[in-house]
């Protein structure tokens, strides 16, 4: 009697046994199954981040943490041409950052915001940014997905909080298709919004201007191109690096502070002397369609760019760039071949290209 009361004893154990390892196996399988699908896209389809030949690479890899695929890029897409981004619907990043101005904004020193509220800056071209480890004009944000969350939050610009954008996108019908598509799930939340729109933004390349292809061996400089290329190099190109056309430093120009502004630039975000009125140094493609130029927009054409860097900057600054110390010897006529050169740099391929347009 004793044996057959062991005997049950050790049946029950072993069902038991089983039932509890049955439920930790189908659990655990339950977890990978979730965190498989976590932020993996539904048919992905993986998009490859080419480098034009002949260019560095990146600094460091933008989509590391954020693999690029289609899906991901058109919400981003979508995402970045959408007014409801912003509070009252009529500012979405595309009305500063406009695709004809190579993603600038066009014809404006300042752009608008919300409540007809004036930005303090202005609008910088929005391409190449795999290659910059530090953006804004004063390098104060370090990564491409934070990015818009200075805009976005900016009571003049789009004036919006992260939770009213969020709310809005889970209202809509479409966005938790979209996000199930770039991301496995319907889950609408900041960073996978930030996420999708470095996809699109990181996505940007202008490598395909007449300079570009006189690089490849598929067009030429006329005369006063090529010579206008030669003061370039000679007077330009040290900072403006090629083929990036900017060698993304910090430095001082010898513009005059602003006196309604005070902006000292890089020593906001330093709060080092040393940086006062650094600011980032641009990139010189597309420079025929960013104007008005300078941080704060003060310069309404490249002729007068060119004027200031010949005569107007001012020399006693103490953080002056030591290249500019002498200020820059252009004649006329070298600054009208330098003009020549500095079109050739127009990339109407990105400027018009469908993938990146409304």
């Amino acid at each position: 009697m004793l044996s057959i009361i062991k005997l049950k004893s050790r049946i029950i154990i072993w069902l038991c046994t089983g039932i509890i390892l049955f439920i930790f196996l189908v659990g655990a399988g339950k977890k990978t199954s979730i965190t498989q699908q976590l932020d993996a896209p539904e048919n992905p389809i993986y998009l490859e981040f080419k480098i034009p030949a002949g260019w560095p690479k990146p600094p460091a890899n933008i989509y590391a943490n954020n693999r690029l695929t289609e899906q991901g890029f058109q919400l981003g897409k979508k995402l970045f041409y959408d007014g409801r981004l912003s509070k009252d619907g009529h500012f979405p990043c595309a009305s500063c950052h406009q695709q004809f101005a190579a993603f600038a904004n066009y014809d404006h020193d300042f752009s608008h915001g919300f409540k007809d509220a004036f930005t303090t800056r202005n609008a910088p071209a929005l391409f190449n940014l795999a290659w910059m480890t530090k953006l804004h004009w004063d390098g104060g944000i370090n990564h491409i997905e934070v990015q818009p969350l200075g805009p976005l939050t900016s009571v003049i610009e789009m004036a919006e909080t992260l939770d009213s954008v969020l709310y809005k996108l889970k209202k809509d019908s479409v966005y938790p298709k979209l996000f199930k598509a770039a991301f496995g799930t319907t889950e609408i939340n900041s960073q996978r919004m930030l996420k999708a729109i470095a996809q699109f933004t990181g996505s940007i390349i202008s490598a395909n201007s007449k300079y570009d292809k006189v690089q490849r061996g598929e067009a030429k400089f006329t005369l006063s191109e090529e010579n206008g290329f030669a003061l370039f190099k000679t007077k330009c190109a040290p900072c403006h690096k090629e083929p990036l056309f900017t060698d993304n430093s910090f430095r001082n120009n010898g513009l005059s502070v602003n006196p309604f502004l005070k902006d000292y630039g890089r020593q906001r975000i330093t709060n080092d002397k040393n940086d006062s009125l650094k600011f980032k140094v641009p990139s010189l493609r597309n420079i025929m369609l960013t104007f008005p130029y300078m941080h704060d927009g003060r310069l309404y054409s490249l002729s007068a760019v060119i004027d200031h860097y010949r005569s107007g900057l001012i020399t006693t600054q103490p953080t002056l760039d030591p290249l500019l110390v002498n200020r820059i010897p252009i004649s006329n006529n070298e600054k009208n071949e330098l003009l020549y050169f500095l079109n050739t740099l127009t990339d109407t391929s990105m400027t018009k290209a469908a993938r990146f347009a409304q």
